[in-house]
């Protein structure tokens, strides 16, 4: 009969360190560095494979963005980031009984459910997983390269393609409409479910040139789709836009990206036929707007005169921002860069997976 036993945290998070090392030489395109590797050249082309092939299967995943995202995930794994995060939950050491959690993942960006998937397999339980139809195949494979490395924690993983059928548990991630039927739907279960986010950046405007086109990271990086981008930004009453557009600049070519491109005409087009003031350099429009979630290839801006207006507003609006750039918060650049401890929606996703052993939700 097949050993279903969950391995040791010690082997589980060293699984998961492999993981980001092979991860780290996906994401430059590296060639097949041989068996000390841990995979042989087939399994290695197989997943470069995929990653190149995600765009076919959707356009918003180019073969840049998709190798961006495995370089986060890489970061995420460093061994000394999971070795202290994990610290923190003295719970994993003991044994518990395993249970099957549900996860609805999101499509809007390259490997975006892998942190609550690597949650499940680390607390010991079983995950039963329902990709998007986004997704582009790259959950599979990675959950192929991770069964190369511990098969015994992908047997934990079973992948859906309709209903998720009798969970114990659920985390679900999508759009304040999806996520009432979430509520609704899977009420009677522990559960996390997340809506819709964005972020956004303050400036006080002592911004170098170099933090400013950091910035342009966080504002463009997967052409703005992730709650992570930032959407709008918070200006000073004397700040000119100028340096803005000027420190965006490398960022250009983001144009040529015919969906991209669709976007930014259309709504050119219907901010004109409305008539409301923007600026635009050929590949941003700019529009100030009271409103946090600007559409893609547009960021919206607030001018503010007192810093304190600015933190109350954020304070009233802090369920719907997923993370804050600028002086004081977090560094201009690393929006997309979140370490293992950095739970969406501020949620402790593994402390709800190991309460799920005492009852405690």
């Amino acid at each position: 009969m097949k050993d279903t036993r969950t391995p040791a945290i010690a082997t589980r998070r060293s699984a998961f360190e492999q993981l980001g090392r092979a991860l780290g030489a996906f994401a430059v395109k590296s060639p097949w560095p041989g068996h000390s590797s841990g995979l042989t050249e087939d399994e290695h082309t197989a997943f470069e494979a995929a990653l190149f092939q995600a765009h076919i299967r959707n356009g918003w995943f180019t073969e840049e963005q998709v190798r961006h995202a495995a370089k986060g995930l890489s970061s995420m794994l460093a061994g000394p980031a999971l070795e202290t995060w994990l610290a923190r939950y003295p719970e994993l050491e003991s044994n518990h009984p395993s249970k099957t959690v549900g996860i609805i993942m999101a499509g809007n960006v390259p490997f975006v459910g892998f942190h609550d998937l690597m949650c499940v397999l680390l607390s010991g339980h079983r995950a039963k997983v329902k990709v998007a139809s986004d997704d582009a195949g790259l959950t599979p494979a990675l959950l192929t390269l991770l069964a190369h490395f511990a098969p015994e924690l992908a047997d934990q993983v079973e992948l859906s393609t309709g209903k998720l059928g009798d969970v114990d548990a659920i985390i679900a991630t999508g759009s304040d409409n999806t996520a009432r039927y979430f509520e609704h739907y899977f009420g009677h279960l522990p559960r996390i479910v997340r809506k819709s986010r964005t972020s956004v950046a303050v400036l006080d405007g002592t911004e170098t040139e170099v933090e400013l086109a950091a910035l342009g990271e966080d504002v463009f990086r997967y052409f703005g789709l992730g709650c992570r981008n930032v959407g709008k930004v918070f200006i000073p009453q004397s700040f000119d836009l100028d340096r803005l557009f000027g420190a965006f600049f490398p960022w250009k070519g983001i144009i040529n990206h015919n969906k991209y491109a669709n976007n930014y005409d259309y709504n050119r087009a219907v901010w004109m036929l409305d008539r409301a003031p923007i600026l635009e350099n050929g590949f941003l429009i700019m529009k100030e707007e009271q409103g946090l979630t600007s559409p893609v290839a547009a960021l919206y801006y607030e001018r503010y005169t007192d810093a304190s207006s600015v933190d109350a507003k954020l304070k009233e609006v802090e369920d719907k921002l997923q993370c804050i750039v600028g002086h004081g918060y977090l560094p201009f650049g690393s929006g997309q860069f979140p370490g293992p401890g950095d739970y969406a929606d501020n949620v402790d996703t593994l402390k709800f997976l190991l309460e799920l052993d005492h009852g405690k939700v």
